[in-house]
Parts: structure tokens; sequence; C-alpha cells
């Protein structure tokens, strides 16, 4: 479960400090939209660290889900942008994917 939380809050810091950077190249925002956008990008480095996994990459590829369900929610929150079915299907397929990396039962090591 902390897991979940960790890999929610650096959601956030990801697509806070990837959205500063739109801000500032698609939509003609101050460049000073990029010091909190890179402070984000950290914080979200730094989460990923506290993920409960002994592997990078499986942190990282168990993120994935949740940050593809957190883009779409992002994107209804504030772009105001609803998501379709196609997204809802397309994210609930990569949410049962992260499940299995997070929560599958693993062999110990010998």
């Amino acid at each position: 479960m902390t897991s979940l939380l960790t890999f929610c809050a650096a959601a956030l810091m990801e697509i806070t400090g990837c959205f500063a950077f739109w801000a500032w190249l698609r939509l003609d925002k101050s460049p000073l939209w990029l010091i909190p956008g890179m402070l984000a990008l950290a914080l979200f480095a730094y989460l990923l660290t506290l993920a409960d996994s002994p592997l990078a990459g499986r942190a990282y590829a168990a993120y994935g889900g949740i940050y593809i369900a957190s883009a779409l929610l992002w994107g209804w929150a504030i772009e105001g942008n609803r998501p379709d079915q196609w997204d809802v299907i397309g994210a609930a397929i990569c949410l049962v994917g992260m499940s299995v990396i997070l929560f599958g039962p693993r062999a110990l090591p010998a």
C-alpha cells in the first residue's frame, strides 16, 4: 500500500513538472514556470526511490500504470478533458498490469 501512495505522489510531481515545461513551451507562460517544474521533477525522482521494491526497473514498470491513470485525471481536472471510454479502458488495463507487477507472488531469493 505504501508503494501505491508513493506512486501517486510521484505521478503528481512528474505531471506537474512536465506540465510546467508544456506551459512554458506550448502555452507561452513565463520561463519562471520551470523553477517549480524542475523542483517537482526532482521530487518525483526522489519519491520513486521510496517504492517498496528491491529492483528499480520493477518499481518503474509498476509506476507506469499509476502514471497513466494519473495523467488522465490531470487532463480532466486541470485541462477539462474528461476521459472517454477508451481512456478508462486503457487505464484499467494498465492498472491491472501494475497490480500484477506490484502484488504478484515472488519467489524468495536463493
